[in-house]
């Protein structure tokens, strides 16, 4: 907490704290978990998407990365509020931290700086198991395998390794029943990390801001990831697009969505992400908008992309 002096007012105090949470700024969400009728903002009709079903147990978990070389495009936050609405349907969910920069673990209050042990220990030190590195975070059922500016070593020490490109599913191996799924959190780049990740994954769900350069990079990505399906991993597939940081009310969003659509038809998610005050905020805070604002309409968003997730 700082303070600003004013000439003749005494001070004023100056804070990143958030705000309480209110759910009066929002707007409406359409729910889409009816009968599939009206149109989203996709211009396509809702698609109807039943209730997730309960779990008897837990695992064998389904590997989620998480990716998109352009920085800035809501992955961290997409994986963080995905991963707890996942939670809310009774999922078991493990959230992988895969970028040096450690904005996942941040954004969960994780002071990633201070860790003594990262998921670059678990990748590069035999003594050292995943279990010992597994967090708890603020939301139940949901657990952290953290990163910090170490991991940034790792893609350099990796490179003489034999089968370096599986170095992280060999990682996740004895963890994986215990989930039911695991989302990897990719850096902005279509490094060694990133190739880890969609060798070990079972999908890649791709959030893509509305915006034309955005658009632009996503060939590179989805031929990046078709040489891996080729070439390491013939499972890996495109789980979906999520479309981020949508205004409906300015053209060029309407305009590239309109464009994502029609190049990628039913991959891309009837759920949109619409830009709101509420993620930084809850960057701050150090949780979900699930739980930050559960009411809100970005809350609503990530609760009905997961059903989407589970549905597909």
């Amino acid at each position: 907490m700082s303070t600003l002096p004013q000439s003749g007012r005494g001070t004023v105090e100056l804070s990143i704290a958030p705000r309480a949470a209110s759910d009066d700024d929002e707007q409406p969400f359409a729910d889409s978990s009816g009968n599939g009728s009206g149109v989203g903002p996709t211009g396509r009709a809702w698609r109807h998407i039943p209730e997730p079903s309960l779990l008897n147990g837990h695992g064998p978990a389904k590997i989620l990365a998480v990716c998109n070389q352009k920085g800035g495009v809501g992955k961290t936050t997409s994986t963080i509020n995905l991963g707890a609405a996942l939670t809310e349907f009774g999922r078991r969910v493990l959230l992988v931290d895969f970028d040096p920069q450690g904005a996942l673990s941040v954004g969960l209050g994780i002071p990633a700086h201070q860790l003594d042990r990262t998921i670059y220990n678990v990748l590069i030190e035999r003594s050292v198991g995943i279990h010992d590195v597994v967090i708890r975070t603020c939301v139940e059922d949901m657990d952290l395998l953290p990163s910090n500016i170490d991991l940034s070593a790792a893609e350099v020490q990796l490179v003489t390794e034999v089968g370096r490109e599986h170095t992280l599913v060999r990682t996740l191996r004895p963890i994986i029943d215990e989930y039911d799924y695991i989302l990897v959190d990719c850096q902005p780049s279509l490094g060694l990390l990133t190739v880890n990740a969609l060798t070990a994954a079972d999908g890649v769900l791709i959030p893509l801001e509305c915006e034309f350069f955005s658009l632009r990079g996503v060939a590179l990505l989805i031929d990046t990831i078709e040489k891996v399906k080729d070439r390491l991993n013939p499972k890996l597939d495109i789980t979906g697009i999520l479309a981020t940081m949508f205004d409906p009310r300015t053209l060029h969003s309407r305009e590239v969505m309109a464009r994502v659509v029609e190049a990628f038809g039913e991959t891309v998610f009837d759920t949109v992400i619409n830009r709101t005050v509420r993620f930084p905020e809850t960057t701050v805070a150090g949780e979900p908008i699930t739980t930050w604002a559960p009411r809100s309409a970005g809350a609503k968003a990530y609760r009905q992309l997961a059903r989407e997730v589970i549905a597909r």
